[in-house]
């Protein structure tokens, strides 16, 4: 299977749609809450963990081209530098 190049940009904007409209009503849970989700951006797939490393290696394991994009449920930003996450308002 060939892959079509697409840019850091779109990848993200992919993801989010996919985030916003089917996957976020699903996974923002209590429990899920700063664990990580990580989506397939060509199949919608997902998987959910506390870091995001089991999940994207699942992932590769079922679709080994797979491009895949990170959140962290219920914050604005995956990871911080500061020591600050910020929790989403929605």
């Amino acid at each position: 299977m060939q892959s079509i190049l697409l840019s850091r940009e779109e990848v993200g904007r992919r993801a989010k749609e996919l985030y916003e409209n089917s996957i976020r009503k699903q996974v923002e849970r209590e429990e899920n809450i700063g664990k990580m989700v990580i989506i397939d951006i060509e199949t919608g797939e997902y998987a959910v963990d506390k870091t995001g490393i089991e999940s994207a290696r699942y992932l590769w394991k079922k679709h080994p081209l797979a491009r895949l994009f990170g959140f962290r449920i219920g914050y604005k930003v995956a990871a911080s530098f500061n020591g600050f996450l910020e929790r989403d308002s929605q």
